[in-house]
């Protein structure tokens, strides 16, 4: 068995999650500021995402479903788990973004797992909490390690792929680091940089 661990927004899916969200509350540039921020590895990343989710206070579950249900998904993320699925693969979704997104996406594209962040609500409106399993900067690493103990896979036999700095702690536990379309934080440490925005350019590579 082997192992390819995806990050979610702007790598699976087209955009940011939370960004598509506060366009909603209307408050994209806001957000967008922090997120970039923390993308390139200037924030603490549990501290942005709190800051970020209060902004998102007040929003009704109904409209965050169905914007979440409705995100659009990176070029060739279909192709790619796909083949990666007739290689052998199992195919792992780990985002510091938000369970109304990853469910359905991996539920639509065949996903074998996914691990992400809960909106609390209250009576149906976003309270402006969260919690989870991907709240922290080194979340994807201990979480990806786990795995591998769990269904003893090694580094040898698993691909990260992601584009922001939340993304590093996953290239020390796989021998092919992926940034895609990615921050200069993450290129610096990956062995694999794929600058074209179609998710079918790392099966080059495999």
């Amino acid at each position: 068995m082997k192992l390819a661990v995806f990050d979610f927004d702007s790598t699976l899916m087209d955009g940011e999650t939370i960004e598509y969200l506060a366009k909603e509350a209307n408050i994209e540039q806001k957000v967008k500021q922090i997120t970039d921020r923390a993308m390139q590895g200037e924030l603490d990343f549990f501290e942005s995402l709190q800051t970020r989710v209060s902004l998102l206070k007040g929003l009704k579950v109904e409209t965050v479903n169905h914007i979440c249900e409705n995100l659009p998904a990176m070029p060739g993320a279909e192709e790619t788990i796909k083949a990666l699925h007739q290689k052998g693969f199992k195919v792992i979704c780990f985002s510091g973004g938000f369970k109304n997104a990853t469910v359905p996406f991996a539920k639509k594209f065949g996903i074998d797992c996914e691990f992400s962040n809960i909106l609390h609500s209250k009576d149906g409106i976003l309270t402006g909490l969260v919690g989870g399993e991907m709240m922290f900067s080194d979340s994807k690493g201990e979480m990806l390690k786990r795995i591998q103990n769990l269904l003893n896979i090694t580094p040898e036999d698993t691909i990260a792929t992601g584009d922001g700095a939340n993304d590093l702690s996953m290239f020390k536990y796989s021998s092919k680091k992926i940034a895609f379309c990615a921050k200069p934080i993450l290129k610096q440490h990956a062995n694999i940089i794929i600058d074209k925005k179609d998710l079918r350019e790392i099966l080059n590579h495999i």
